[in-house]
């Protein structure tokens, strides 16, 4: 088994005198054809899923590419390796909450049978609001769910979390405003 310091190397340096588009795209180029296959199997071991891993794989390049100084990237790999293990966290929490949302339904009372496309799109908002709330602190996250979720009053929020009203209005203030700048 190779080391880490094997695995990791130093980023390949742009080349001042060419066009700056030009060099960064084949620094990228290089990057990927020395490193795609690597961490495609880096995350087809941990998930268990090729199709998956090649997912998560590309969508690292994406975000690789999105880096403005790619010159101040040392070590590709490494950074690689950080991207991958987010959206890796990012697809797992998105998955619970398709799950949750399915035992929910399959829970309820109502006999719904709700199309593919609908399931899909309350996933993605499901996600995005999670991607909002994530950050705040764990009352101002339940009292966002009594309230938009359950539909509780201020009132009800306050006595089960145990503070006050205008509190469960300033959590309530915090969550919106999160959700409304992630849209």
């Amino acid at each position: 088994m190779s080391k880490v310091s094997d695995l990791i190397r130093p980023a390949a340096k742009l080349v001042m005198g060419e066009e700056p588009a030009r060099s960064r795209a084949a620094w990228l180029a290089n990057e990927f054809r020395s490193s795609y296959g690597w961490l495609k199997s880096k995350l087809h071991r941990r998930l268990g899923s090729a199709a998956d891993a090649e997912d998560l794989a590309s969508s690292s390049f994406v975000e690789l590419a999105g880096v403005e100084d790619l010159a101040s990237v040392r070590e590709p790999r490494a950074l690689l390796t950080v991207i991958a293990q987010r959206l890796t966290y990012e697809l797992w929490r998105r998955r619970d909450l398709e799950r949750a949302y399915l035992e929910s339904l399959a829970h309820s009372d109502e006999p719904v049978a709700p199309s593919a496309e609908s399931i899909s799109e309350i996933s993605q908002a499901l996600a995005l609001i999670d991607r909002a709330l994530d950050g705040l602190s764990p009352k101002a996250k339940s009292a966002f769910i009594y309230s938009q979720v359950d539909g509780l009053t201020y009132a009800e929020i306050a006595s089960i979390l145990g503070v006050s009203s205008s509190m469960v209005r300033k959590y309530i203030a915090q969550a919106l405003t999160r959700c409304y700048l992630i849209s």
